[in-house]
């Protein structure tokens, strides 16, 4: 069976439908307690650091992680008075599951145009994992 559309199309058809902030829009946000960064990279992708203070749920699993009835559920990704902005390597990944999220019911989703790439390419702060261990148990 052919493609009929492309992971380009989907993501461009997600980006019409979902809110997109700039690095520059995002920085002021960072220790806003109603706002939650969520990392959805593989963990592999993190070995060279995350956005600061960035929770880790990767894209496979943060469906279930927002789902109250999931097994998997997360309750730091599941208030609904905080805005959830999503990043990836590149945007293309948290393009897609915002709008995912959108579909489930989730109105306070948002995504990172250009991802963690044009984070750090912006030098905003970024973080090891081993840092954010040491920040989170202090």
């Amino acid at each position: 069976m052919p493609i009929t559309k492309s992971s380009r199309d989907l993501v461009d058809e997600a980006m019409e439908e979902i809110r997109t902030y700039t690095v520059a829009e995002v920085l002021p946000r960072l220790n806003d307690p109603k706002t939650q960064l969520v990392d959805i990279r593989d963990i592999r992708e993190l070995a060279h650091g995350t956005v600061m203070g960035a929770f880790h749920a990767p894209r496979g699993m943060l469906v279930f992680c927002v789902d109250p009835t999931a097994p998997y559920y997360k309750p730091i990704v599941g208030d609904e008075s905080k805005e959830y902005i999503l990043f990836c390597g590149a945007g293309w990944r948290s393009a897609l599951t915002a709008k995912t999220l959108q579909e489930m019911g989730m109105t306070n989703v948002a995504h990172i145009d250009g991802g963690y790439t044009e984070w750090v390419k912006q030098g905003a702060p970024t973080e090891t994992l081993d840092e954010q261990k040491a920040r989170r148990k202090g």
